[in-house]
């Protein structure tokens, strides 16, 4: 048991001690606001406010955690131990920062939800967020500040015990098209033979007749590769699958067809299954509703995960919807156009709504690689792609935490244009499993 002296409860002030001290460090803490019963307890203990008692350990606290609203806050970010902090206290201290008013702005998102420009799919844009304006979206700051935190308090009170954290590696796949020829019905077929002959492309005319005569396997058709590759290395995977209807960014299969519906039992046999929210959805609340009965209605279970298709992400109008529908996990914490920690951690977190200034029991999944991220926005051919992927999960063995990386089964398909990248698939997993 930890005691924190402090002169308020605020809800931002419990949900960051939740996260620093239960979530992270894995131990029990307790407040108090009365300065004689801190001075006479014989806990291990700190002080979190303006000003120190007497000789104890003593972490300057800046207002960010005593507030209520959203305003512009202002931020200087500088260099400390290998590390950048903001939120600065006096260099005096132990922290010359406030590591948890720090670790809120960053985890709740605080940024988000002040004006920004948004990119042409209106998603906040990882060049608009302070992570990439200065240089630590690849670190996984908030762990890291939590260790040192871990590591003060061990030095003062060497009798305090710690679980030990395991660093974990999760596989994440979406299915935004499960087939790239089989299913798509008779109109989309034939359209797509129609643009294939405009252009000339006899090659893909010729292997979309194999595929659909039985002569060929559908490319996007990957599914016992990555099955194999999951056996191989003993991996937590979560398939998330697109069933909204065809729109122009959500053209999966149609939800109906029973192969794809074949497809996601044999799945869910193996691994767990989420829901894909379509990009309509965004518009049309209303589809999160249907999308998530066809899902439940084929698996005969409940649906509790979820990642937004195109990753797009509104706070906090996004996550409500979903804990409105019974969510109760998420995968969406990422940047669609660079790697790295978009809330700059690497453990699992609830959401906080800051409009409402209340905890959720929405727990936040942050990734930190997507295939697409790599191949589409960062024009990275598949030979070069480990050299941004495997810092990342460095980073993230370094404080314990938990890898969490984004691949589409039609990357693995080894046709243009993701020749080359079911390679870098294996070579995520052999980097990240170990």
């Amino acid at each position: 048991m930890l005691l924190i002296y402090t002169k308020s409860t605020t809800p931002r002030l419990k949900y960051t001690f939740d996260l620093v001290f239960k979530e992270i460090m894995g131990i029990d803490y307790a407040v108090t606001h009365h300065a004689f019963e801190f001075g006479l307890s014989s806990l291990p203990k700190f002080n979190y406010s303006e000003e120190k008692i007497a000789d104890e350990l003593f972490f300057y606290s800046s207002m960010l955690l005593f507030e209520k609203g959203i305003r512009r806050q202002e931020i200087s970010v500088f260099d400390w131990e290998d590390t950048k902090v903001f939120f600065a206290t006096h260099p005096k201290y132990i922290f010359p920062f406030d590591p948890f008013a720090a670790s809120f702005y960053l985890v709740s998102r605080y940024e988000e939800y002040l004006p920004h420009h948004r990119d042409q799919h209106d998603r906040f844009d990882a060049k608009e967020s302070l992570a990439f304006e200065k240089g630590f979206l690849n670190k996984p700051l908030v762990n890291i500040w939590v260790k040192k935190i871990k590591q003060v308090l061990l030095e003062k009170f060497p009798q305090l015990k710690f679980p030990q954290q395991e660093y974990r590696f999760v596989s994440t796949i979406d299915i935004d098209n499960a087939f790239a020829y089989r299913e798509k019905g008779l109109m989309r077929t034939g359209g797509a033979i129609v643009r294939s002959l405009l252009k000339l492309d006899l090659k893909q005319i010729s292997e979309r007749v194999s595929v659909l005569t039985g002569r060929r396997q559908d490319p996007y058709d990957t599914y016992e590769v990555m099955n194999e590759i999951q056996k191989k290395y003993e991996l937590n995977c979560i398939y998330f699958f697109l069933l909204g209807d065809y729109g122009e960014n959500d053209k999966n299969v149609s939800a109906g067809r029973k192969k794809l519906q074949s497809l996601i039992k044999s799945i869910a046999d193996y691994s767990d299954v989420g829901i894909h929210p379509s990009y309509g959805s965004n518009a049309n609340p209303g589809r999160l509703r249907i999308e998530l009965s066809r899902l439940r209605k084929v698996l005969k279970r409940d649906v509790t995960k979820s990642r937004q298709h195109f990753l797009v992400l509104h706070f906090p109008s996004t996550y409500r919807r979903l804990i409105d529908h019974d969510i109760t996990d998420d995968y969406s914490m990422g940047y669609s156009g660079s790697v790295g920690f978009r809330a700059s951690i690497c453990t699992p977190f609830y959401f906080y709504d800051l409009e409402l200034e209340t905890s959720s029991k929405l727990r936040i999944h942050p990734f930190a690689v997507m295939d697409a991220t790599l191949k589409y926005y960062m024009k990275i051919k598949p030979g070069e792609a480990i050299s941004y992927i495997e810092p990342l999960v460095k980073e993230v063995k370094h404080v314990d935490g938990t890898f969490i990386s984004l691949w589409h089964n039609e990357s693995l398909s080894n046709i243009p244009p993701w020749e080359g990248w079911k390679e870098v698939y294996e070579q995520v997993v052999r980097i990240a499993y170990k």
